[in-house]
């Protein structure tokens, strides 16, 4: 999901965030998400200070870069998590399921867009890493969730036969595929999720 031009005061988290990260203090990463969606929202947050600071953090092999990137990843899951929880929420049955796909251990970004539907009022079912095919299968015939939204980070993660199946199998059922790994073009009728703000008006689309 493609960053975007970064404010002045959103420069001023990133730094502190690096400094944070330096420490291996992934509390301190999550307290400074959660401050910054209070003020600027879920989407700036994401666009501005998450994926520049993914980007740019933990290049590399080694043991340190390795801890920095976990630090970072673990910060920002939190303060996702710990965001936007005071406001109503509709939970419907008809609402959005979240999951990465199955062996793949990327879902940071559904959390993000989990954080983005509860700051606009609703919830999901948000199931997380690498979720089997047939539980995904599984929870939308248990749930009945108007969209699904699945996450693939590499091409050896993204099976499109699966999202076909489902379609197959769920004719409603509004399917979307996001992260990097997809192939393109996308089997007819799935919908290629390239951005948060996407995401989100996927997720919360009519009919």
């Amino acid at each position: 999901m493609q960053a975007e031009h970064t404010s002045v005061a959103a420069w001023h988290t990133v730094a502190r965030i690096r400094s944070a990260v330096d420490d291996h203090d992934a509390d301190r990463i999550a307290t400074l998400i959660v401050e910054r969606i209070a003020a600027d929202g879920v989407v700036p947050t994401w666009q501005r200070i998450c994926l520049p600071l993914l980007a740019g953090t933990g290049a590399g092999d080694s043991g340190p870069a390795i801890a920095a990137e976990h630090t970072l990843s673990e910060g920002i899951r939190a303060g996702l998590d710990r965001s936007c929880r005071t406001r109503g929420r509709v939970l419907m049955p008809s609402g959005a399921l979240l999951a990465a796909v199955e062996r793949e251990q990327h879902s940071l970004a559904l959390h993000a867009i989990a954080a983005g539907l509860r700051e606009r009022g609703y919830d999901c079912l948000l199931l997380g890493a690498a979720l089997p095919w047939t539980a995904l299968t599984d929870a939308v015939r248990r749930w009945q969730p108007r969209t699904v939204i699945v996450w693939a980070q590499t091409t050896v993660t993204a099976r499109t036969a699966p999202l076909v199946r489902l379609g197959r199998d769920f004719p409603a059922l509004r399917r979307c595929a996001a992260g990097p790994g997809w192939p393109h073009p996308l089997p007819p009728q799935v919908v290629a999720v390239g951005s948060l703000a996407g995401a989100l008006r996927a997720a919360l689309a009519n009919g």
